[in-house]
């Protein structure tokens, strides 16, 4: 008995060292796979992954109920724990060299030796009718052909808007139902890459990207025509200038901007009023001088006569949407915008019983400002005296308050509460909504003819002043509907520390701040902590944060923190123009919207929106990211799997692309 618990003994002592042997020339001298640290230690790496290129039957490895998704699971494994808001480490690239392949090399760093104006000679590709995507994975389950260029004439193609077959059927279209959306069907979808126009060249960087841009980047001169008496755009050799004016404001904008603060002091640019509407925005240079008075403007105009107004707006690099008053609520959600403004916007706000002006009283936050800037406000034509006495009846019956008239302008005040709507006579006109209607509600959802009660909590009126609001939980976070067990307050701001770090480390790691990431959209925002660490690192970008309708709307609490942002499904088409975003983020969006539609869908959306030269960062769990790199390489990305700080063995990665200048 002895002899053989002596014998025992032995084995296991010789097994422990030879392990222990094995582990200690495994991490000293392997030339495998580099271990993952810390981004606050010594090393700041995260290197490519060993999986990068290579393709996987991942269904047979990975269960779909123990995938993570970056803003709601993981977050809430987190501060499961006594309440404790941990986050995640930060991404952080490879030391390894890679080989340079744009702007961006493959390492996220800015190469040296790009000039503004230039493309890079690697980003330019020639895209022949070559219909097979080269792969070093032949024995790869899922296989994607290349995707053609579309024809020349759809380079400003905006799907949902370009739908002439459908608004073709439209009963009507006296109230605008042909600017709205009317997105193709199944089977007519976009299946093609959406070419640049000739010549086209890398934007000219923000702050310049105000007063000038590139002529062959949008190459309309229909504008200049119609508006350069206006002082609203130039053309001078190869650039379009902007000089600052507008059609009620051709002396500048910021001229403009200092009469309405001298009309009204407690709108308070940049304080009390941090996110604005303007309606109508022409080129935008309302919203870009606003920029300098840290407020942050959402620049709406319809595709009309002007088509490439909301086109010039974001090539300058000013936040703006396609959108129009007809017959729907816009995306946005109530109690949005501290001031929304028109001059000259050309819209009838008193038809239909005030119809339009009501969906303006539903976004605009309690207490805010409507500045109108209109001819009935100062010329007294007949015909425009008798409007401007229908006005004055309107904004009276929805109790708003004539603050000041000066000039061309007028401003009102919507009540702080529902004291005035309360009071007001029976049977006055518009009636208030009923009880049960979610002034929230917005996606496909008729404008009703009623006026939007404001919460008898007070709740979207509180807001703390700019900045501070910005890391403040609002009030209307606990009106959030979401399926959480921890407090929502504990969730908000380990969401927003996750970000933080992790931009942080972006920054500090991939030379962030040398990039031209001036239009950002994040495509599942969340609270909007991704948002947030833009600002707190004082990035030269903004964002457009997206609230998918597949999952809660987080969107009020994105506007009072003081952010902008916008409903949508991914599923279909975006509102905006071709190539008019330099960075797009989507982190846990593509294993929720697989089970609704193609990941080819939004794949092929995304180079829509996205520039030449711009990157993607898909940050998701790994069984979606087989077919997500062969999407990519059918459209001419050059793309990275990379592991995050958890490591090779973790259910998720991150994907990086950069799209190519693709060329006939």
């Amino acid at each position: 008995m002895d002899l053989f618990k002596n014998t025992l003994v032995l084995k296991i002592a010789a097994f422990a060292f030879i392990s222990v042997t094995f582990f200690y020339f495994g991490k000293h001298w392997s030339d495998g796979y580099q271990q993952l640290i810390f981004f606050s230690g010594p090393r700041e790496t995260v290197a490519i992954s060993p999986n990068n290129d290579k393709l996987f039957n991942i269904t047979a490895l990975i269960s779909h109920s123990k995938t993570e998704s970056l803003t709601d699971n993981t977050l809430s494994q987190q501060n499961q724990n006594e309440g404790q808001t941990q986050s995640q480490p930060a991404l952080l690239p490879s030391p390894v060299s890679n080989r340079n392949f744009g702007i961006i090399d493959s390492d996220g760093k800015m190469s040296d030796d790009f000039e503004v104006g230039e493309f890079d000679p690697a980003l330019v590709e020639t895209w022949g009718n070559k219909t097979e995507i080269d792969s070093e994975n032949k024995d790869s389950r899922v296989r994607v052909k290349r995707f053609e260029l579309c024809p020349e004439s759809m380079r400003e193609y905006i799907p949902c808007m370009d739908n002439v077959d459908a608004i073709k059927k439209l009963k009507s279209t006296e109230r605008g139902e042909k600017f709205e959306r009317h997105c193709p069907e199944q089977g007519k979808r976009l299946n093609c890459l959406v070419p640049p126009p000739k010549g086209y060249r890398p934007p000219i960087p923000w702050p310049r990207s105000r007063d000038e841009v590139w002529y062959s980047n949008v190459p309309h001169a229909r504008l200049v025509e119609d508006k350069g008496g206006q002082n609203w755009i130039s053309k001078k050799k190869d650039k379009f200038n902007f000089p600052g004016g507008g059609t009620q404001f051709i002396h500048g904008a910021d001229k403009y901007l200092d009469q309405i603060v001298e009309m009204v002091p407690e709108i308070a640019f940049g304080s009390h009023t941090r996110v604005v509407l303007d309606v109508g925005c022409g080129v935008a240079s309302f919203g870009a001088y606003l920029l300098s008075r840290n407020v942050i403007t959402m620049s709406i105009a319809p595709k009309d006569v002007h088509e490439n107004q909301i086109q010039f707006a974001l090539e300058r690099g000013v936040p703006a949407m396609v959108a129009a008053f007809a017959t729907h609520r816009l995306p946005y959600p109530s109690q949005a915008f501290e001031l929304i403004h028109c001059s000259r916007c050309r819209i009838n706000w008193t038809r239909d019983d005030g119809i339009l002006l009501l969906e303006v009283n539903r976004m605009l936050r309690a207490g805010g400002y409507f500045a109108w800037a209109a001819q009935p406000v100062y010329k007294h034509e007949q015909v425009l005296e008798e409007q401007w006495e229908e006005m004055l009846d309107l904004t009276t019956r929805l109790c708003w308050k004539l603050v000041k008239k000066e000039g061309y302008i007028a401003i009102w005040q919507k009540p702080v509460d529902n004291s005035c709507y309360l009071s007001r006579d029976a049977g006055t006109k518009p009636p208030l909504c009923d009880p049960d209607d979610d002034p929230d509600n917005v996606w496909y959802v008729d404008l009703k003819a009623c006026i939007t009660q404001l919460p008898e909590n007070g709740y979207g009126a509180n807001t703390a002043k700019w900045p501070a609001r910005l890391h403040t939980p609002p009030d209307r976070l606990q009106s959030i509907q979401i399926d959480g067990y921890i407090a929502r307050n504990e969730l908000f701001k380990a969401e927003l520390k996750y970000w933080h770090e992790t931009i942080e480390g972006y920054v500090r790691a991939w030379h962030w701040r040398k990039l031209k990431q001036r239009n950002v959209l994040d495509m599942r925002a969340g609270f909007g902590g991704f948002a947030a660490a833009f600002v707190d690192q004082q990035l030269n970008s903004w964002v457009m944060n997206v609230v998918p309708v597949s999952g809660p709307n987080t969107l009020p609490v994105i506007y009072d923190r003081g952010l902008i942002g916008v409903m949508h499904d991914w599923c279909e088409p975006f509102d905006t123009y071709p190539r008019t975003y330099d960075f797009l983020h989507a982190a846990g969006l593509f294993s929720i919207e697989k089970k609704r539609c193609n990941m080819s869908t939004i794949m092929l959306e995304m180079d829509r929106i996205l520039r030449p030269g711009g990157q993607v960062y898909i940050l998701d769990s790994l069984d979606v990211m087989d077919e997500l790199q062969e999407l990519g390489k059918a459209m001419g990305w050059q793309v990275t799997l990379r592991d995050t700080s958890e490591g090779p063995n973790a259910s998720y990665r991150i994907l990086t692309c950069n799209k190519h200048l693709l060329r006939h």
